[in-house]
């Protein structure tokens, strides 16, 4: 019998040789990993021969000056380190393109440029368009690129596109954006990116379930009693951001997208094969599956929002949030948020959900943990201490990536006592280097044609039509949820912990 997943990576497109054109090209991303990562692929020997970068940007620049900042940031943060014999070559294929956004014979120059590359490179024709700029600019750029022909597939070559996150701010603004990118380029043809697929240890989440029979009969109600999914930051609002995520909040900024993600990942079905189309399939149906709170009674009985008021974070003061650079001083945006879900399928029947995003907690990581229900005690109830808790399987998705299994064990010794043990896996001990980041993964997908970690219009338009209940219970209603409050340094307000105990449970501490 035939394994359609084993089929599928063997067939999976390799990375074709393109042009990479990155609008908002003077911007941090920009700097701090798009430029990175394509010098780190270079490095390991991934990048295709013959790909081009052109930057695309309204500041006056020339390619040298424009080379010269993305050197200086290069050696600072890439992750294999700055060799100069690479850079060197690796540069020479980086150019700069001036023209605002919003002026069409910038693109039909660029156009231009872009056909005396491919004439250059021996007439192969791939175009990436990676849209890097403010939201405010992204339906200026996809109308253009339409106007100067650029979104146009020519014979045996692809022209493609990446939209950065945020996609939309709810779900109207989603739908609107789909469709201007819709009229720009096919749905095969975009990429809506997500850096949190593109870690390696949400890659493996698949592998995990499907690939081990010691997991999938386990993954279901009967066994597992909750799951949790926690993203913890340690940093405010330093750089500026404050002006950015007061607009946005934790539940828009991360846990609409990023977050949603992963627990389509952990909660979707085994998927009829591996392609881009048989994953997204399952995934969306998870998002479908979520129970709405859809009334102002019900975010308040299973959503918390929080601010952090002054603390210390490593023994070093730090603000509260409406204290914050650039924030209102009497700002309603959440810099915390706590859910508990629901979904609705046979597997997950009465298996609580719980989700936690917050800024100023005591450390930053992002983590799933998986606690199964535990073993009758009728054997170990007697004993000093009892038993000590159910099994847990923790996925760390960062900083350090790996997984994790709590089981109980015998303390050695002549007496019969209990402990927690941890097996524990390490991608950097385990095989002997770093994972890459997660850019440079999703990057080379774009380049080869595969969408799979990446977010398919519906999938977007679903997770906003969660979203937007909450939004709508907090900001349109007569009666809003109230915005709870946490010392900075802690792991967050008390009625988060209060939406757990309410179940019978705790969060996990990381």
């Amino acid at each position: 019998m035939t394994n359609p997943f084993r089929e599928h990576l063997v067939s999976r497109n390799s990375a074709e040789p393109c042009t990479v054109v990155i609008f908002g090209a003077t911007g941090d991303l920009t700097h701090r990993k798009l430029i990175p990562a394509l010098y780190n692929l270079a490095v390991d020997g991934e990048l295709p021969p013959g790909v081009r970068i052109v930057g695309f940007a309204r500041r006056d620049k020339s390619d040298q000056v424009f080379r010269e900042g993305l050197e200086e940031v290069n050696r600072k943060v890439s992750r294999s380190g700055h060799d100069d014999a690479i850079w060197s070559s690796f540069v020479g294929n980086i150019e700069y393109h001036r023209s605002e956004f919003g002026d069409l014979d910038g693109y039909k120059s660029l156009a231009d440029r872009l056909d005396e590359i491919d004439r250059e490179r021996g007439g192969k024709g791939n175009r990436l368009f990676y849209i890097a700029s403010a939201p405010d600019f992204f339906d200026d750029i996809l109308d253009y690129l339409k106007q100067a022909g650029l979104n146009a597939c020519r014979d045996g070559c692809w022209s493609r596109v990446i939209v950065e996150k945020p996609f939309g701010t709810d779900l109207a603004t989603a739908q609107h954006l789909n469709e201007v990118v819709n009229r720009t380029f096919e749905e095969k043809d975009t990429y809506r990116i997500d850096h949190y697929l593109g870690k390696e240890t949400a890659q493996n989440l698949m592998v995990l379930r499907f690939a081990n029979a010691i997991f999938e009969p386990l993954w279901n109600s009967r066994y597992i009693e909750q799951v949790q999914i926690t993203c913890s930051e340690n940093l405010g609002m330093e750089g500026g951001r404050g002006g950015y995520y007061d607009t946005a909040g934790a539940l828009r900024d991360m846990v609409q997208n990023h977050l949603l993600q992963l627990l389509s990942l952990v909660a979707m079905e085994p998927p009829t094969d591996l392609s881009a189309d048989g994953v997204r399939d399952e995934k969306v149906k998870v998002l479908r599956s979520l129970r709405q709170w859809d009334t102002p009674e019900k975010v308040a009985e299973n959503v918390v929002r929080g601010q952090y008021v002054a603390g210390s974070i490593d023994g070093r003061g730090v603000p509260g949030y409406r204290e914050e650079d650039r924030v209102d001083p009497e700002s309603m945006t959440e810099a915390y948020v706590a859910l508990r879900l629901r979904i609705d399928v046979w597997r997950w029947s009465g298996v609580p959900f719980y989700i936690r995003m917050g800024k100023r907690l005591p450390k930053k990581a992002t983590e799933i943990s998986v606690h199964f229900k535990e073993a009758p005690d009728v054997l170990f109830s007697a004993l000093p201490g009892g038993t000590t808790g159910s099994n847990v399987l923790v996925i760390r998705i960062q900083p350090d990536e790996g997984i994790s299994l709590r089981m109980v064990s015998k303390l050695p010794g002549t007496n019969l006592r209990l402990e927690p043990v941890k097996m524990d896996f390490h991608y950097s001990t385990s095989f002997g280097k770093g994972s890459p980041e997660a850019y440079e993964r999703l990057l080379l997908d774009a380049m080869a044609g595969d969408a799979t970690l990446f977010a398919r219009r519906d999938e977007v338009e679903e997770a906003w039509r969660f979203i937007d209940h909450i939004q709508r219970a907090w900001h349109a209603s007569d009666n809003p949820p109230p915005m709870t409050e946490f010392v900075a340094g802690s792991w967050g307000p008390k009625e988060a912990d209060d939406l757990l105990k309410a179940d019978g449970h705790a969060w996990r501490r990381l």
